[in-house]
């Protein structure tokens, strides 16, 4: 894995992490925490892009589901 996979892991973990938790800093410390461990997993050999890209498709789904029922607390 690149550091710009690492780049975009990071920042894609983190933008979706901001849309479901209100009030949280884009510069908040987990941001950095979530940074070395995917740098840690990349630095370990740890790369496989399967395992990614179903953790980008469950985190997508849970977005929809999400923005889906906060949709519907507003209608109501």
């Amino acid at each position: 894995m690149t550091s710009q996979a690492v780049d975009g892991a990071c920042a894609f973990a983190w933008r979706n992490y901001l849309l479901l938790h209100s009030g949280i800093s884009e510069n908040d410390d987990r941001c950095s925490a979530l940074y070395r461990y995917v740098a840690h997993l990349r630095d370990t050999g740890e790369d496989d892009f399967d395992l990614l890209r179903c953790a980008r498709l469950a985190a997508d789904q849970v977005l929809a589901e999400f923005s889906a029922s906060r949709n519907a607390q507003s209608d109501t």
